[in-house]
């Protein structure tokens, strides 16, 4: 069945809104924002929030604690349906639970700002879905869009779960892992539509295998990169600086260093052999780009460098998974 052009640039779109998301979220993080609006899914009870302390109630701390505590009670007898009554208790003895932060424009603004671009992402999917329904109804293009919309509507349920738990680390990483799923579901909808995304690739069972095998342990990195964040800020609330973090970095991030490198030899492998031969401009792309965010990452864990480094590791390591699913989505082996 043929795509319109119009159908093919949207889904484009709302892939890249996914990646501003993800980006927002991570600048969100670095600049400590994640507390920037302390209720959801408005932000001081408001759509569009203040702009200065003097413009809310005096009380206004103990009003939005008060949201909070209930959110996370009902988030703690949830988990204890689901058997998770040791995190339960973690997160109900957690002195941090209901610390309040004092207004903060500008972090008011950043938090403020991830979200609308969240509430975008929601948007372009709902509308591709109705357009699915109106002009396509395919199967696995409804499917598909479908299961995206439920994704994105329990990404911003976990969001609300983010703030009302004042950043338990744990929930983070549930957050980030399912805005990758949501991502390479819409690039796996892109491929599916796209002429020019959807032809095969012809390649040796060497380089399919060893293509599958970077993904697998690029998404893992994902992980354990958010595992390290998480231990980075366990020393942040115990007061240590960024220029402390790398002396008190455990296994995760000796781990996480280590398949880097086994990344970065096997997509230095591939491109070796792939310049000898078939010059396929995705191999290339996916050398370049992990080159440019293992550079990030060597930065971010040995130098003190504005906390930039951390989106732009992050982005680049997005862009990396993203382009090595579309190469598992596109490559086939050579009999």
């Amino acid at each position: 069945m043929k795509f319109s052009k119009r159908f093919l640039r949207f889904q484009w779109i709302t892939l890249i809104s996914l990646f501003l998301v993800i980006c927002a979220g991570s600048l969100v993080r670095i600049t400590g924002s994640g507390m920037g609006c302390p209720d959801w899914p408005k932000c001081f009870g408001q759509w569009i929030p203040p702009t200065a302390e003097s413009q809310l109630p005096s009380n206004y701390l103990s009003i939005f604690q008060e949201k909070r505590a209930k959110k996370a009670v009902k988030f703690c007898a949830f988990l204890r349906k689901l058997g998770m009554e040791e995190n339960a208790q973690k997160i109900e003895k957690d002195p941090t639970l209901l610390q309040d932060e004092p207004f903060n424009a500008a972090r008011t603004y950043t938090e403020y700002i991830n979200r609308l671009l969240g509430f975008m992402a929601g948007n372009l999917m709902l509308l591709g879905f109705v357009w699915s329904i109106l002009f396509y109804r395919k199967r696995w293009l409804l499917g598909l869009s479908a299961l995206n919309l439920v994704l994105i509507a329990v990404e911003a349920w976990l969001g609300s779960i983010v703030v009302a738990t004042n950043l338990v680390p744990w929930t983070i990483t549930v957050h980030l892992f399912l805005a990758l799923v949501i991502l390479l579901i819409q690039l796996y909808l892109v491929y599916r539509i796209s002429p020019k995304q959807g032809t095969p690739i012809r390649v040796n069972k060497a380089t399919f295998y060893l293509w599958w095998a970077a993904f697998g342990i690029t998404f893992y990195q994902m992980f354990l990169g958010t595992q390290v964040r998480e231990y980075i800020d366990v020393l942040t609330k115990q007061g240590l600086g960024r220029e402390a973090w790398s002396d008190y970095f455990g296994i995760e991030f000796l781990i996480h260093r280590s398949f880097s490198w086994l990344v970065l030899i096997i997509v230095a492998y591939l491109a070796w052999r792939n310049e000898r031969a078939h010059k396929i401009p995705i191999i290339r792309w996916a050398f370049l780009i992990l080159g440019t965010e293992l550079t990030a990452g060597v930065l971010l864990a040995y130098f003190d460098l504005p906390g930039l480094v951390q989106t732009a590791h992050l982005l680049f390591a997005v862009l990396l998974l993203a382009l090595l699913g579309m190469g598992v989505f596109r490559f086939r082996k050579i009999a």
